[in-house]
């Protein structure tokens, strides 16, 4: 089955709200205009419940089905955007400058509008949808923040399932794998405490930029040294900040980064081998150095049974030669990955074409998946909610 008819038909309506929430750009949870239009719409398409406020400014529509049943699917879109000036030249760029849209969750957002609108139109399934709107998917945790507010348990979710467009995909197409598809996120700071000196008189130092360059290149041998190679990790030291002279040796240093990991045993293996590398590395020269290491989002883990059956939808939409269903994991990381753990479900890529990466000035959501996106969540829903 492609596109459904009915979400045909207006899909130009759905193009205008995601132009619109494109205009419009909100971080973190400080997403009130975003949530309040998501309020407003759930409540016009006629939802059976429109709760607002789960996970400090999450939204949630609740759509009851024409029988009754106790299977309840969750279905996630991430609203917040990203602290970047955009670069598009569009007619609909934000007006908000240094805030964008850079990673699509306008269209994430639409596209579950879209679904909703049908949903509540047709209620051909026996059950409920429960349409999750989330805040802050952008290092803030918000999927933590709606599952620690109760959001399975209150709304019986018993299934969920995420969608992210992926740039360089083609349009048409879907990837998802079962198991891990999205890496657990950590990050870290080590400070440097040394000697201050003269840079005429480095003797007379316990150089701080020295020993930060000692140690960006020790921690790089743990993935390369230390961890099975068939093992998928990275390591990366992203800032390095010391001094302000071109004559000092400076006393303090700081560096900054993150690994990411698919296996809870390789993140244990990193951050210990960053510790005694960290406290070698201070005896050797007498300094004192302090590693905070902080976990971040867990890895995100597909599970098989509803991993095949998303497969299975996204293939009745574009058909089965255009479904991926080995798709290469990600590097990235993705707060769904909490709602994975609480419930079974599914994280599903969708081809948004040639675009610029995700996260880029010039990316741009491809109006053209909108009709995809929309039809596979409805059919998601009508075939996984019968009697």
């Amino acid at each position: 089955m492609p596109v459904l008819n009915r979400i045909a038909e207006f899909s130009d309506e759905i193009t205008a709200w995601r132009r619109d929430l494109h205009e419009h750009p909100e971080l973190d949870y400080d997403v009130h205009r975003t949530a309040g239009v998501v309020a407003e719409k759930l409540k016009a398409f006629g939802c059976d419940e429109v709760v607002t406020g789960i996970g400090r400014t999450g939204v949630v529509g609740v759509i009851k089905g024409r029988q009754s049943g106790d299977k309840v699917i969750g279905l996630r879109a991430d609203m917040d955007a990203l602290p970047i000036v955009e670069a598009t030249g569009k007619a609909y760029a934000s007006t908000v400058h240094g805030k964008m849209h850079a990673c699509g969750h306008d269209g994430h957002t639409s596209m579950l509008l879209g679904a909703a609108k049908y949903l509540a139109e047709t209620r051909n399934f026996a059950g409920s949808a429960v349409m999750i709107f989330q805040p802050a998917e952008e290092g803030g945790g918000g999927g933590k923040a709606m599952v620690q507010d109760g959001l399975m348990e209150r709304f019986g979710v018993t299934e969920v399932y995420g969608m992210h467009n992926l740039p360089g995909m083609p349009v048409g197409q879907f990837g998802v794998r079962s198991g891990p598809i999205m890496a657990a996120a950590d990050k870290f700071e080590i400070k440097i405490e040394g000697r201050g000196a003269h840079a005429a008189m480095p003797h007379l130092s316990i150089d701080t930029v020295f020993i930060g360059s000692q140690l960006v290149n020790a921690l790089q041998a743990i993935v390369s040294r230390n961890v099975d190679p068939l093992e998928n990790s990275v390591l990366s030291v992203t800032t390095f900040h010391a001094g302000d002279a071109f004559n000092v040796l400076p006393q303090e240093a700081v560096l900054q980064g993150t690994v990411r990991t698919f296996s809870g045993e390789v993140q244990d293996q990193i951050a210990e081998r960053m510790h005694a590398i960290v406290n070698a590395m201070a005896s050797m020269h007498g300094a004192t150095i302090t590693l905070a290491y902080h976990r971040g989002y867990p890895v995100t883990r597909n599970h098989e049974a509803q991993t095949g059956f998303a497969a299975t939808v996204a293939s009745e939409i574009v058909g089965k030669e255009r479904v991926n269903r080995s798709v290469a994991p990600m590097m990235g990381a993705e707060d769904f990955s909490y709602m994975l753990n609480e419930r079974p479900g599914c994280f599903i890529f969708i081809g948004n074409g040639p675009s610029a990466g995700l996260h880029h000035p010039a990316y741009d959501f491809d109006d053209s998946v909108i009709p995809l996106g929309v039809s596979y969540w409805a059919r998601l829903v009508e075939t996984g909610l019968t009697a």
